[in-house]
């Protein structure tokens, strides 16, 4: 499956690798390619994340890497990433817009 990210979800993990390369660079780019490399495991296992039972979509998932959650989609286009996000965060309401 085609795994493609929004807008939004690479704008989280921008700012993810922003802050803690504020006390580790290194450890930074750690992370960073520790969450890349998890997403890019969903192309041939989509349906290995946890449904997410806030949403009612039973096609919003949820995987956890180190500290963070990334929140994805399944649809017939393949797996859309919605979002990256500490998991002590509580998940949004609205979740950020999909490809149409």
């Amino acid at each position: 499956m085609k795994v493609l990210w929004t807008q939004t979800a690479i704008g989280h993990l921008a700012a993810i690798h922003h802050c803690i390369a504020q006390d580790s660079p290194p450890y930074a780019r750690r992370m960073v390619d520790r969450i890349t490399a998890r997403i890019s495991q969903m192309d041939g296992s989509p349906n290995s994340g946890q449904r997410v039972p806030a949403h009612e979509d039973p096609n919003i998932r949820s995987l956890i890497e180190g500290p963070y959650r990334v929140l994805y989609k399944l649809d017939a286009g393949g797996v859309q990433v919605l979002a990256l996000l500490h998991a002590s965060r509580e998940l949004p309401a609205d979740l950020p817009p999909t490809r149409a």
